[in-house]
């Protein structure tokens, strides 16, 4: 069969209010991304400034060189929010693992019962979270970026240069800080709000958004990350969910075109 060419298809996806809004908030959440990458990339000391707020200076031993920088960050050392920490790493894990549950439940229906909307939007869910949390974040950004961690950099009692967000020339040879993990799953969380039912999202969404917050302010305050890692980290996972709902509406267009 024929397939649309990029105009008409354009003009369906402008006609259809799902579609055409999908693919708006797409594209302005993923511009919004970048022009927060510039600004921590070019006015780095955003990030050291952040970061210094968390870092106690102390005194270095005798026979360490002049101008080297001793300390550390003391919420890293505070048993309480090592176990939170531990805690709500696992959290991202746990939800995928209830939503996977309560996708193969929706599709054990059928006929009457069955509910497309449900099962799509669980598997979009699904999606976003393997391509962004795990794919782009962790074995992509992470892998590649060469950014050390604040707690790793000469500025904070470490032995590498410091480096500005969205630089790949760092010294960091694997699981770097650019962009943060934890926070790209507790960003991921949040896109899970849309799927709970009505009668759940008062009482469920403000301990989600809870745990969504504190999971990246938790690495930040510990020197595992810059601002700049947690803030992009945490967007990420929006951006690709509602990319991946934009690609999908504009197939389901082109298909009804067709």
């Amino acid at each position: 069969m024929p397939k649309p060419n990029d105009h008409v298809l354009f003009d369906a996806v402008r006609r259809d209010a799902d579609a055409y809004r999908a693919v708006v908030l797409a594209l302005a959440l993923f511009a919004f991304w970048w022009l927060l990458l510039a600004i921590f990339h070019f006015f780095p000391m955003l990030d050291i400034a952040a970061s210094a707020a968390f870092f106690k200076s102390a005194a270095c031993p005798e026979g360490m060189a002049e101008g080297v920088v001793c300390g550390d960050f003391p919420y890293r050392l505070d048993g309480l929010f090592v176990f939170l920490r531990r805690v709500l790493f696992y959290a991202p894990s746990a939800a995928a693992v209830v939503v996977v549950i309560a996708l193969i439940m929706a599709l054990q229906h059928h006929g009457a019962t069955y509910e497309p909307q449900k099962v799509r939007r669980y598997g979009l869910s699904l999606i976003a979270f393997f391509l962004g949390p795990y794919v782009l974040v962790n074995l992509l950004l992470k892998s590649f970026s060469g950014r050390p961690r604040p707690h790793q950099t000469d500025l904070f009692g470490g032995e590498l240069p410091f480096m500005p967000a969205g630089s790949f020339s760092g010294q960091c040879e694997n699981n770097c800080s650019f962009i943060s993990g934890e926070a790209a799953g507790a960003g991921w969380l949040i896109c899970l709000i849309p799927l709970l039912p009505q009668r759940l999202r008062l009482v469920m969404a403000p301990g989600i958004i809870a745990v969504s917050v504190v999971t990246p302010a938790l690495r930040f305050s510990f020197g595992g990350h810059y601002l700049s890692d947690v803030m992009l980290g945490w967007l990420s996972s929006p951006v690709v969910f509602l990319l991946v709902v934009a690609v999908f509406e504009i197939a389901r267009v082109r298909k009804n075109a067709v």
